[in-house]
């Protein structure tokens, strides 16, 4: 007889035998939420081993009621599924499954049935995907089968060879670096010396013809436009279009796809194109794109990948749009954070990628979208990171929003695009006159910069993808964007550009000549100030894109680089930049590590280490900084005092400069400074020539009157009694 409130003995279990630990016991009850192969929440994605391949994915639902499915798919036709695998286990909010007898090259997606269960959604962290495009009726349908009809993920060893980067790296230092903007397609499409297989493609990239010209420019680091997986947004699938640039990721650890001179090798072909690229002394920085995806937002949206995953756990809430696309990235949330950080940690250790530029940078700084942080747990990640505290890390210091504007607020491990020196730039050779700030642009950038970091935190730059190139930038007024579809509404507005008198292209040779003279001046600002200068693809070559200040859907000639060098123009402007580009890194008093402090180097001639100069030859007042009418500066540094060390920590000496910019348009009379700055000067850059070699290297006495033409940068040689 049972006493109240006890419960009846269990039934003893009797057992045949003794169960060790580890094996598995016949008569045990299952458990909710138990699997045969449970496998391991990490690593992420899909990760073969010899018996067999773990799967792990962040994906709403709940264990018992709503586990995830994992299904395998026929890889020579993904619309059949082989195999489907409910996914029992969860742990730190990770789905995670093995799967004996899976290997590499096995096609694979998920369902989350929480959300719909008819999607089939690709794996964030899928090494390589069967493809980019997508049926937009179907992944924008609740309730509709997409398997076959969206890309899915391929399993994918790592460790294979041809699989990742063998080389060494480059190891630039920062202050020695010359960057060279350049779309993977744009810049090998019509290359008359690549083959025309390779043309478009990762090996194209690769190619001898391509890596001569960039060392000939003595370019040191190659900036590449997204190379992740990327998929036209919802809105340009509707229409018809495609962005060509990539700023629309799909997947964070594909190559993508369409940059594979053989289908199904990019990424073979992306870590060979690293290899050889380093075997030249060329970096690989990528342009990344974790700020939003490709899937769209209110109004239009697909569910192709972490929209239909857990998009609670990847997205800001509708209405809190920063990037223009309605479906921003929260960087507060411990999925994203992980998902960027090892996706910049897999290009970096598999590929040996040299660093990367962040698209939009400023929205990893406002998690949930608040005010920007600098120290914000994103930012803070990348640069506690140990492999990625070693990689070169750029930002675009702002956003699509106001609040997110940040240029010279981010860490000490960061350098920025410098919209500053841009538009200063574009200002001072078109006529605007007032040198106050082009002095601070000039020099590095202290006001922005200074005390925390160095002057190579400012990436300079006159052009960019996005925007006028430079030929256009000289040639236009205002965009002309028709082509894109959009009825020229799209683009920036207030490009700082001067057509010079007619819009567009013209044949009067007075018009032609004052552009490239602009445009030499440009470049020459750029690549003779101190900072970390950085070139877009074609401004080299006199590239233009007809006016077009937004071509991200233009897979066409518009976008593409023409490598006609028998074009006079085209290859005096060539000559140009060669010629400067290898002056400056001859030259380590122009590319200097640490900002200048206005003082004299102990032990020297008391002589400071930049002195800036007007017309007359004498010292700037601060009348003369705030003369708004002055369109004449000099800038003098002592090359007696670099600041800087070789890679072996030794000090650095060079010879003394003298630059002169002068953005009137009339001659000017010049008197150039005398001892104890120069005895003599030596003509070296002109821009008045349209290669840039002055008319004559005739050394000018110190103290001299000169005439100076209008519009026309001049880089003298300072020659002093100690100088080498």
């Amino acid at each position: 007889m049972l006493r109240p409130g006890r419960d009846p003995k269990p039934t003893k279990i009797k057992r045949g035998w003794r169960v060790r630990p580890g094996e598995t016991d016949p008569q045990a009850l299952p458990r909710v939420g138990s699997a045969p192969y449970p496998g391991l929440p990490h690593p992420l994605g899909a990760t073969p081993y010899a018996g067999g391949t773990n799967f792990a994915v962040v994906a709403d639902g709940v264990p018992g009621i709503s586990d995830v499915q994992l299904c395998l798919l026929d890889p020579k036709d993904p619309a059949v599924t082989l195999r489907t695998v409910t996914m029992a286990e969860r742990t730190y909010g990770i789905w995670h499954t093995f799967v004996p007898g899976v290997g590499p090259g096995q096609v694979y997606g998920f369902r989350v049935p929480a959300r719909d269960p008819a999607k089939l959604l690709l794996d964030p962290y899928a090494r390589q995907v069967t493809g980019t495009g997508y049926d937009l009726v179907a992944a924008a349908s609740f309730g509709v089968p997409t398997a076959g009809k969206v890309p899915a993920g391929i399993v994918v060893d790592s460790a294979a060879p041809g699989h990742h980067s063998t080389t060494n790296r480059p190891w630039v230092p920062w202050e020695q670096t010359v960057v060279y903007e350049a779309h993977v397609k744009g810049l090998t499409m019509r290359h008359p010396g690549v083959p025309a297989k390779l043309r478009g493609t990762y090996l194209g990239v690769a190619h001898p013809a391509v890596i001569d010209h960039l060392r000939k420019l003595t370019v040191t680091t190659l900036e590449l436009l997204p190379v992740y997986a990327s998929a036209a947004e919802p809105g340009l699938k509707a229409t018809h279009r495609r962005n060509y640039w990539g700023y629309s990721t799909l997947n964070y650890f594909a190559p993508h796809p369409d940059y594979a001179s053989v289908p199904g090798r990019e990424v073979a072909e992306f870590a060979a194109m690293v290899d050889a690229l380093h075997a030249a002394g060329i970096e690989v920085v990528l342009d990344v794109v974790y700020n939003h995806t490709c899937e769209g937002g209110p109004g239009l949206s697909v569910d192709l990948s972490t929209r239909g995953l857990a998009p609670d756990s990847y997205y800001l809430p509708d209405g809190r749009d920063l990037t223009g696309t309605g479906n921003t990235v929260n960087a507060r949330t411990l999925p994203v954070i992980r998902l960027v950080t090892d996706s910049l940690r897999y290009w970096s250790e598999t590929f040996g990628v040299d660093g990367f530029r962040f698209d939009l940078a400023s929205v990893h700084a406002r998690p949930d979208g608040g005010p920007f942080d600098a120290g914000s747990a994103l930012l803070s990640a990348i640069a506690a990171d140990p492999v990625l505290a070693t990689r070169k890390l750029i930002a675009e210091p702002w956003d699509a929003t106001g609040d997110g504007y940040a240029v010279g607020r981010f860490g000490p491990n960061w350098t920025e695009w410098n919209d500053r020196f841009r538009d200063t730039g574009r200002d001072f050779w078109r006529g605007v006159p007032g040198v106050r700030d082009l002095g601070y642009r000039l020099s590095g950038s202290s006001d922005l910069y200074a005390p925390s970091r160095r002057p190579w935190a400012s990436i300079n730059f006159v052009t960019a993808h996005d925007g006028f190139t430079l030929r256009d930038l000289v040639s236009y007024d205002h965009k002309h964007n028709e082509a894109n579809g959009e009825n020229n509404r799209d683009g920036g507005e207030h490009n700082r550009s001067w057509n010079h008198g007619v819009e567009g292209e013209t044949d009067d040779p007075a018009i032609r000549a004052l552009r490239l003279r602009t445009a030499r001046n440009l470049a020459a600002t750029l690549l003779l100030s101190t900072g970390t200068p950085m070139i877009t693809m074609g401004d080299e070559l006199w590239r233009s894109q007809g006016g077009n200040n937004n071509a991200y859907c233009q897979d066409n000639e518009i976008s593409w680089v023409n490598w006609d060098l028998t074009d006079p123009e085209v290859a005096a402007t060539l000559a140009f930049w060669r010629r400067t580009l290898a002056i400056r890194r001859s030259a380590p008093a122009l590319h200097q590590g640490e900002f200048f402090e206005g003082r004299a180097p102990g032990g020297g001639d008391g002589v400071p280490d930049l002195v800036w100069f007007n017309a007359s030859g004498q010292p700037m007042s601060d009348p003369d900084w705030f003369d708004e009418g002055r369109q004449v500066i000099g800038m003098w540094v002592n090359g007696h005092d670099v600041r800087g060390h070789t890679v072996a920590g030794e000090p650095l000496s060079d010879r003394s400069w003298l630059l002169l910019l002068h953005a009137g348009a009339d001659p000017v009379e010049l008197t150039l400074p005398g001892a104890p700055y120069s005895t003599s000067y030596v003509p070296t850059i002109d821009t008045d020539r349209p290669t840039g070699e002055p008319a004559s290297t005739a050394e000018i006495a110190g103290g001299a009157t000169v005439v100076m033409p209008g519009r026309t940068v001049w880089l003298l040689q300072a020659r002093r009694p100690s100088a080498s």
